[in-house]
C-alpha cells in the first residue's frame, strides 16, 4: 500500500497595530496601521500567495488532481484580502474548484480563545466556518486550532462542534517512543481522529531550506524523497506556514522549484500518494489514544504555551483582555465586538515573548517592535482605550444594554419629584420645602419647640395666625437665621479649601 503525504498550509496575516501612545487613550480609538497592513499584504501577495497558488493550480492540472493540499485561512487574512488584494481571493477560489484542495476550520481571529473562554472559542469557530462557506462554498470538516494548539479537553470541544478530525503537533515529549506518522484519537472523545505534524521533515523545508550552515544543505528532491521513505508510519504530515514560500524563503533560494520537482518525483516513484486531511481520516484507523493533558502547540522548542503566555507581560495583557467578556456581553455593540476579536490575535502576545537563543531570534524576526516591552506598552495603551469605551457604553446605556444602572437610577428619582409637587400648594408647607434639602436644620431642638405650641392652640390659633401673618413670617425666618450662623461657624470647610490649593502648588513645583 502506498504511503500517504498530507500537506497543509497555514495562511494568516495579523491586523497590525499603529503606534498608540498614552495620550491617545480616550481621544482616538483607531488602533490599526492601515498603511503597514496594505503595504505588507501587497508584498506577500506578489511574492507568495499569487505565485504559489499558480504553482499549485498548475501541479493539480498536470497531475489530473493527484496532487492535493489543504489550507487554513484566518478571518483576519480574508478581511485584508478583501480590502487590499481581492485577486488573492480569486486565486484561492480557482483552487477550491479543483476538488483537490481542502479548507480547514479554525478560530476566525487566529486567537487563543480556546485557552480563555469556551463560549468565545465556539463563536469564532462558527464565524470562521461561515466565512469559508461564503468565500469558497465548502464547509470545513477538519479543524486546525491556532498554532496547532491542542489538549484532550480542547479536542473534546472540537468534536462537539461537529468536526471528525483535528490537526496538532507531533511533540516529542508527548509521543515518547510513538511515531507521528500514524493517526491517533482523543482519549476523551475516541471519535475524534488526530493527524500529527512531522515537525522534523516540515521544518527542513520551512526553516532549514536556505540555511547554508545546515549539515544537509542544499536540500534536493532526491534527498528529501529518501527521508520520506525512511518514515516508519503510513502517513507523513507536512504542516507549515504558507508564507514559507517566497516570503520566509525567498524565491531566489529555489523554494518554488523544489516544490514543483518534489511533487513530480513523489508521484513518479510510485510509493506515495497525496491526500487531504479528510481523506486521511477516512482512510486510516487510529492506532491508539494520544493523551495530552497539558496544552501543546507547534511553536518554539518547548512546544507549549510559553510563546504567548510565558511571562508576566503576556499574562497581564491576556487576563485583562478576556476580563472584558462579561461587560461586552451586556453592551453587545458590534463595533466593540469586532475590535475585541482583532485584539485577541495571538500575534500580539507572541511579540511580547522574552525568550533568548534560537527561539528568541525567531520571535524578533516576526515582531515589528524593537523589544518585547515596547510591544507590551503599545498593546496595553490600545487595550486601555478599548476598556474606556466599554465602560462608557455601560454608563450611557448603549443599545443592547438591558437595564443599565445609570438609567435605572434616573427613572427612580424622577417619580419622586412629582410626588412632592402636590404638597407644595399648601400654604404653610410651601416655605418648608426649600428648607428640607438643607439637611438637619428643621430637625434641631429649636424648631421642635414651635411644634407643641401649634398643638395647644389648635383651631383658635389658626385664626390668630391668619390675622397676623406678618408677625409669624418675621418670627420664623429669624430663628433659622441664627441657626445658619451657628452652622457656618461649625463648618471650617472654606478655610480647608484655601489650604488645599497651596499644598497642590508646592507638590507641582
Amino acid at each position: 500500500m502506498k504511503k500517504s503525504i498530507c500537506i497543509y498550509f497555514q495562511v494568516h496575516q495579523p491586523t497590525r497595530l499603529r503606534q498608540y501612545r498614552f495620550f491617545n487613550i480616550g481621544k482616538d480609538s483607531h488602533y490599526y496601521d492601515d498603511f503597514a497592513n496594505r503595504t505588507i499584504l501587497h508584498r506577500i501577495a506578489s511574492s507568495c500567495y499569487l505565485p504559489m497558488n499558480s504553482l499549485i493550480l498548475d501541479l493539480i492540472t498536470k497531475t489530473k488532481g493527484a496532487f492535493k493540499v489543504a489550507f487554513s485561512i484566518t478571518g483576519s487574512a480574508l478581511e485584508q484580502f478583501d480590502r487590499y488584494a481581492p485577486e488573492v481571493i480569486d486565486s484561492f477560489r480557482k483552487l477550491a474548484k479543483t476538488a483537490s484542495v481542502e479548507f480547514l476550520g479554525e478560530t476566525y481571529y487566529h486567537s487563543l480563545a480556546s485557552l480563555a473562554n469556551q463560549g468565545e472559542f465556539k463563536h469564532q469557530v462558527e464565524q470562521h466556518s461561515k466565512a469559508i462557506q461564503g468565500y469558497f462554498g465548502v464547509k470545513p470538516q477538519v479543524f486546525r486550532n491556532t498554532e496547532l494548539i491542542y489538549s484532550d479537553s480542547i479536542g473534546k470541544t472540537v468534536h462537539e462542534m461537529g468536526f471528525k478530525a483535528m490537526l496538532t503537533e507531533g511533540a516529542k515529549h508527548v509521543l515518547g517512543w510513538k511515531s507521528p506518522d500514524y493517526i491517533y484519537y482523543d482519549p476523551l472523545q475516541p471519535k475524534l481522529k488526530l493527524l500529527l505534524r512531522n515537525y522534523s521533515l516540515s521544518d527542513d523545508i520551512a526553516f532549514r531550506f536556505s540555511d547554508k550552515g545546515w549539515v544537509d544543505y542544499p536540500l534536493t528532491g532526491e534527498k528529501y524523497l529518501s527521508w520520506l521513505k525512511a518514515a516508519d508510519g503510513n502517513i507523513v504530515n507536512l504542516f507549515m506556514d504558507y508564507e514559507t514560500f517566497g516570503e520566509h524563503q525567498n524565491a531566489s533560494t529555489g523554494i518554488f522549484d523544489f516544490m514543483r520537482y518534489l511533487c513530480e518525483i513523489l508521484l513518479n516513484d510510485g510509493s506515495f500518494e497525496f491526500v487531504t486531511p479528510s481523506q486521511a481520516a477516512r482512510k486510516y484507523k487510529p492506532v491508539g489514544a494520544l493523551e495530552v493533558e497539558d496544552t501543546i502547540s507547534w511553536v518554539d522548542e518547548e512546544r507549549d504555551m510559553s510563546a504567548w503566555l510565558g511571562n508576566e507581560l503576556q499574562q497581564e495583557a491576556f487576563n485583562k483582555l478576556y476580563g472584558q467578556v462579561e461587560k461586552l456581553a451586556l453592551v453587545n455593540d458590534a463595533t466593540l465586538w469586532n475590535d475585541f476579536g482583532h485584539l485577541q490575535e495571538s500575534d500580539y502576545f507572541y511579540y511580547m515573548c522574552t525568550k533568548f537563543f534560537s527561539d528568541g531570534d525567531v520571535h524578533k524576526y516576526f515582531s515589528p517592535y524593537e523589544t518585547p516591552y515596547e510591544a507590551f506598552i503599545n498593546y496595553m495603551n490600545v487595550l486601555s482605550d478599548f476598556i474606556v469605551r466599554i465602560d462608557d457604553a455601560m454608563a450611557t446605556g448603549m443599545p443592547g444594554v438591558a437595564p443599565a444602572p445609570a438609567k435605572a437610577r434616573k427613572t427612580e428619582t424622577k417619580p419622586q419629584k412629582p410626588s412632592k409637587a402636590p404638597k407644595v400648594p399648601k400654604a404653610p408647607k410651601a416655605p418648608k420645602t426649600p428648607n428640607a434639602p438643607k439637611a438637619p436644620k428643621p430637625a434641631k431642638a429649636k424648631p421642635e419647640k414651635a411644634a407643641p405650641k401649634v398643638e395647644e392652640i389648635k383651631a383658635e390659633d389658626v385664626i390668630v395666625k391668619a390675622e397676623k401673618p406678618v408677625k409669624a413670617a418675621v418670627e420664623k425666618p429669624a430663628k433659622p437665621a441664627k441657626e445658619e450662623k451657628k452652622v457656618r461657624v461649625k463648618e471650617p470647610k472654606p478655610k480647608a479649601m484655601k489650604k488645599e490649593p497651596v499644598e497642590k502648588k508646592s507638590k507641582s513645583k
